[in-house]
């Protein structure tokens, strides 16, 4: 609970001290600063809560190449974890709410990161339709949660299609990630992390030619496989 009250002080005082650096990048139109920034805060905030990461697969992904990385979500922690591993930048389709936070909201609009209204079947479209241009126009990657949401207990829920209608229109490999780990440090309804170590694994990528929406539960289904054959990926123990 201390190493958490701990973080909470240093993203205070992150958001204060950078604020005018923030403001004069979306002024004159600078992102990556604002990427790094953010990229060097989760990695900061990793070493406040005493986790350790041990990554592997990640050799095997060309940072040149746009694609649509989809871990399994269990923890609050999963996709800054996830993040700072990823090769180049990626990018997230977030809930609108996070993304009105005063000054932090502004800069990940302004980087990139897509606002999703769940409400509605259009909101999700129209989303989906900005991050294809973005993934065309300027290469990003996106990291996107293919179960919408944390699991209760830790097993891997229902996939939603939306990331993966992502992925057809833009034409972006899939790269199944699996989580493990983090929801022993930090349980979903939990507002602390505890200390602890996490293991990512980032699998072959998925090519999504020769699918289509009619044939996408077979894609799905692909994708799930590999995220549990990790042993111990999904709450299930795999050979």
């Amino acid at each position: 609970m201390i190493r958490t009250a701990l973080l909470v002080v240093f993203y205070v005082a992150v958001v204060v001290v950078l604020t005018p650096v923030i403001l004069f990048c979306m002024l004159v139109g600078l992102r990556d600063p604002l990427v790094a920034i953010g990229l060097w805060t989760m990695r900061v905030s990793r070493r406040v809560l005493g986790i350790t990461v041990e990554a592997a697969g990640v050799e095997r992904l060309d940072p040149r190449t746009p694609c649509v990385y989809m871990p399994n979500h269990a923890s609050f922690i999963d996709g800054p974890l996830v993040m700072v591993l990823i090769p180049g930048v990626a990018r997230v389709i977030l809930k609108q709410s996070v993304l009105r936070l005063p000054v932090v909201g502004m800069a990940m609009r302004h980087v990139g990161f897509v606002p999703v209204d769940r409400k509605g079947a259009e909101g999700g479209k129209k989303s989906i339709a900005r991050a294809v241009r973005l993934m065309r126009t300027r290469g990003y990657s996106f990291l996107i949660f293919p179960e919408g949401t944390r699991s209760r207990d830790g097993r891997l829920g229902p996939f939603r299609r939306g990331g993966f209608f992502l992925a057809l229109e833009s034409g972006a490999p899939i790269v199944p990630v699996t989580v493990l780990g983090t929801r022993e440090l930090m349980p979903k309804r939990q507002w602390f992390s505890r200390r602890g170590a996490v293991r990512v694994v980032f699998h072959e990528p998925v090519p999504v030619q020769g699918y289509a929406p009619e044939t996408m539960g077979e894609l799905m289904e692909k994708v799930r496989a590999a995220i549990l054959s990790v042993e111990g990926a999904g709450g299930e123990r795999r050979s």
